[in-house]
């Protein structure tokens, strides 16, 4: 009868133990970094989002749902770009993020400029407003541009 023996390697736990850790502080690289867009978003956006969404204007829920979206595409990249060791990777993370992030703010409000749409008075509407799934669109197109120049 043949028995084996199932074993695991002696340095899995200190492997596991440093993927954990890992996986926590990109968590909280990603975490800031997603606050930093949503500030972003509210700061360079007529109006206050957070009370506007708080009160439930669909338009300004609409912006604000696409501009997390693009934000979490950005974010995401960015960690997927970071290579190397884990204090560069978590460095570079954050770095590709804000820079990303900066430029993707940057791309709507000109492109909202351009298009001359109103965006104060649509997010203020407490109906909903076609335009504003633009904007949303808008959002999520140009954090996947910012988000593939990244990578």
């Amino acid at each position: 009868m043949d028995y084996t023996t199932l074993a695991l390697d002696p340095g899995f736990g200190s492997a596991i133990g440093r993927g954990i850790g890992a996986i926590a502080l990109y968590a909280v690289v990603g975490l800031v970094l997603m606050v930093f867009g949503f500030y972003a978003i509210d700061w360079t956006t007529p109006g206050k989002l957070s009370i506007l969404v708080r009160n439930g204007a669909p338009n300004a829920v609409i912006v604000t749902a696409s501009g997390l979206v693009s934000m979490a595409f950005i974010v995401v990249v960015a960690i997927l770009s970071a290579v190397g060791k884990l204090d560069e990777g978590l460095l570079t993370s954050l770095i590709y993020g804000i820079v990303g992030i900066v430029v993707q703010v940057a791309a709507v409000r000109l492109l909202e400029w351009v298009t001359r749409l109103d965006i104060g008075s649509i997010i203020e509407s407490d109906k909903f407003a076609p335009a504003s799934v633009v904007v949303a669109a808008a959002h999520v197109a140009l954090g996947l541009v910012v988000a593939f120049a990244i990578y």
